[in-house]
């Protein structure tokens, strides 16, 4: 018995040891660390003195701190950044749908600012600024070397004021100076119309009115078609729509499945991640959906394709989304500041992330760079709109009735709306065409 107890005695003495031989050094490499972090404060506190005090101007402590904040932020990734209060204001009205600005939505890279996606019918849309290019200079200074707040404080101004911006793009040979007029943004999130027996659903933005837009939208199109068999697909049209709000994509993916996941995020701590669901029941009661997308698509606009295309409840048409897969949550601070920071990454239903790699489309579909329409094209246009029936004593066609003719000729016209459509829009004629094809299967 005494033996017994003295190597239980034995056991808890070894066990002490070895818990000290392992903490130990642990706790010393934390207290290492906490020491290191206290320097570091120290020399910022000592470097931000001399700056105060024997920079060759007077500095404002107040913008010296800011810089100071804003620099850490930007080291992480593009997307984390200090917001003033100004900026932060600015956010908060912009989730609302109107604000001040160009209407372009920018990232950083390589040190110049690139443009992620131009909004409908902002100044920089009609001005025809798109998406990939990189903005070089405003107003004749080069950007090259700011931060991204830094760029974007340079391309604000009052409404009405014009901005030259010098931009470089793929395929030009030489940058080219851009004139934008400034304008006050009033994005609608979502605009419906009826393309033949198809509906397209234009999303440029998520913001609050983005979902109570689509659902009206749609319900709207269905009635002027005269119902759900009167229409034989839609179209969501996410090309340019650099995201937005995560829980209106949430929303939208949800008006289109029945069940299963949406998109799941995790972050840095297992036990923060979240996921998000499909509630019952389907906005489009079945109908085909083809969504389109290009490299202007980013963020809640990729949740929206990925969590379609692995639920396959949709064709996704066009060419690779932008690969925005982390999530930005926005923290308020004091002085009525906020930080975005990111904090998460989302995961489309799958799995799979889609940081740096974007949704790949089922079909890839390039959208041909317009031009200018020649004599030569409208000869040879003309001369392809000669038939039979414009030859000298050509016969009639009598084996068919009025109404036969008439039906003839109205499908003749759809088909000519078409083909104009392909001239003016070939992506989105050709989810058009997808969906025919299907209707067209599905008889």
């Amino acid at each position: 018995m005494k033996k017994f107890a003295m190597a239980a005695v034995g056991g808890t003495l070894a066990g002490i040891l070895a818990t000290t031989y392992v903490a130990g050094p642990l706790l010393a490499q934390e207290d290492a660390r906490a020491a290191t972090v206290y320097e570091q404060l120290d020399l910022f506190g000592d470097i931000f003195e001399r700056i105060r005090v024997q920079y060759v101007e007077e500095v404002d402590e107040t913008e010296l701190i800011e810089a100071a904040i804003g620099g850490m932020l930007a080291s992480l990734d593009p997307h984390s950044s200090y917001l003033s209060p100004d900026d932060a204001m600015q956010m908060r009205v912009q989730t609302r749908g109107e604000f001040g600005g160009l209407g372009i939505e920018v990232t950083q890279e390589e040190g110049f600012v690139k443009v992620v996606s131009p909004m409908d019918g902002t100044p920089a849309d009609e001005a025809g600024m798109e998406a990939g290019d990189f903005i070089t200079h405003v107003d004749g200074e080069s950007v090259l070397g700011l931060s991204l707040d830094e760029a974007v404080d340079m391309m604000r101004g009052p409404v009405g004021s014009e901005i030259i911006i010098t931009v470089v793009r793929e395929g030009e040979d030489e940058p080219f100076d851009v004139s934008i007029i400034r304008d006050t943004i009033k994005l609608t999130a979502v605009r419906a119309r009826t393309e033949g027996s198809t509906v397209v659903l234009r999303i440029s933005t998520f913001n609050d009115q983005t979902t109570p837009n689509l659902i009206s939208g749609l319900r709207e199109q269905i009635a002027e078609a005269g119902g759900i068999d009167k229409v034989n697909g839609v179209v969501l049209d996410l090309r340019n729509n650099p995201g937005g709000l995560l829980n209106q994509a949430i929303r939208v993916s949800d008006e289109f499945l029945e069940s299963g996941e949406i998109v799941s995020t995790r972050g840095r701590n297992p036990e923060d991640g979240e996921r998000f669901n499909a509630t019952p029941g389907d906005l489009a009661e079945g109908l085909p959906i083809v969504v389109l997308i290009n490299g202007g698509s980013a963020s809640a606009s990729e949740i929206v394709a990925g969590a379609l295309q692995d639920h396959r409840r949709a064709i996704i048409v066009g060419t690779k989304s932008f690969g925005k897969g982390s999530v930005q949550t926005v923290m308020p601070l004091r002085g009525d500041g906020a930080m975005r920071l990111t904090t998460a990454r989302y995961y489309t239903p799958s799995g799979r992330s889609i940081q740096a790699l974007g949704v790949s489309p089922d079909i890839i579909v390039e959208q041909p760079r317009r031009r200018p329409n020649t004599e030569e094209d409208e000869a040879a246009t003309a001369r392809r709109m000669r038939s039979e029936a414009d030859l000298r004593g050509s016969l009639n066609n009598d084996s068919l009735s009025e109404d036969e003719i008439r039906q003839i000729e109205e499908d003749r016209a759809k088909a000519e709306a078409a083909a104009d459509l392909r001239d003016d829009d070939y992506q989105l004629a050709y989810a058009i065409d997808v969906l025919k094809g299907l209707s067209a299967l599905a008889k």
